[in-house]
């Protein structure tokens, strides 16, 4: 089995590659009981910031996992600036081990860092298929790995850390604005995998709590509706995995079920 976390589809794109049974982080996060019984138990999810997102990290805290084989598959960008090696570094300080950790490079979605229509055009040279191709292999030969992390690797994860040190939390929690062209049609609160978003008066309100940053809400908004505060790159172009459906995602987040 493994459990995914996404906004805009890739790591999903990758667990559907690894693993028959999927199940999804923010609806499995709501179980009185986590714990799970595999022969091969694995995690994939993005890496924001290099790390992994705070509801995969308070579900690795909380969950208990009976498998003779665990594994992390992180999705990134740019640069996975020592993921890996930070995955193990937390897994570490709450007790936990996994047997591989590896990183898979596809489309960068941080809108304030990245031009999507950029990022499509360059996504042929990631060789996104055939790094899948190879991670499932390893899994199946129950291959013991941890990505090794370079001092570059390193370097750019500390100059992230300096750079975002002053930055407010309150900045993560307004984040996203919601414009007059929004029609109310609850998408939004439907990819959602933190519940942050409800519809009030037919239009989206945004509370930022609980926000993991993954910004599905703005790249899924049909109406491009929803803006970021601070400058993007190109705030005409979203992006979504072209091999996952919308309803998927939404199986995947919806926080309001019923």
């Amino acid at each position: 089995m493994v459990f995914y976390f996404t906004g805009t589809g890739n790591s999903l794109y990758v667990a559907k590659q690894l693993e028959e049974k999927r199940i999804s982080i923010p609806q499995a996060i709501h179980e009185e009981e986590l714990v799970f019984e595999g022969d091969t138990i694995g995690v994939v999810c993005p890496l924001y910031g290099h790390e992994m997102p705070a509801m995969v990290k308070e579900f690795l805290r909380r969950a208990v996992f009976r498998t003779e084989y665990f594994y992390l598959v992180l999705t990134y960008g740019k640069r996975h600036g020592g993921g890996a090696e930070l995955a193990k570094e937390f897994l570490d300080s709450c007790q936990r081990q996994a047997d591989y950790i590896n990183t898979i490079i596809m489309v960068d979605n941080y809108l304030p860092g990245f031009d999507m229509e950029e990022q499509l055009a360059i996504n042929p040279e990631k060789k996104v298929e055939e790094h899948i191709e190879a991670i499932r292999r390893d899994i199946a030969a129950r291959k013991r790995f941890i990505q090794p992390a370079t001092e570059e690797d390193r370097g750019w994860h500390r100059a992230f850390i300096e750079r975002t040190a002053g930055e407010p939390e309150k900045l993560w929690k307004n984040l996203y604005e919601v414009t007059g062209d929004c029609i109310g049609c609850g998408v939004c609160t439907r990819v959602c995998p933190g519940g942050c978003i409800r519809v009030e008066n037919q239009k989206a309100v945004n509370t930022g709590e609980n926000c993991q940053v993954c910004m599905a809400c703005i790249h899924h908004c049909p109406k491009n509706a929803i803006r970021l505060t601070i400058p993007e790159k190109n705030p005409d172009k979203r992006y979504h995995n072209e091999f996952i459906r919308l309803t998927e995602i939404v199986e995947a987040n919806n926080q309001h079920r019923g």
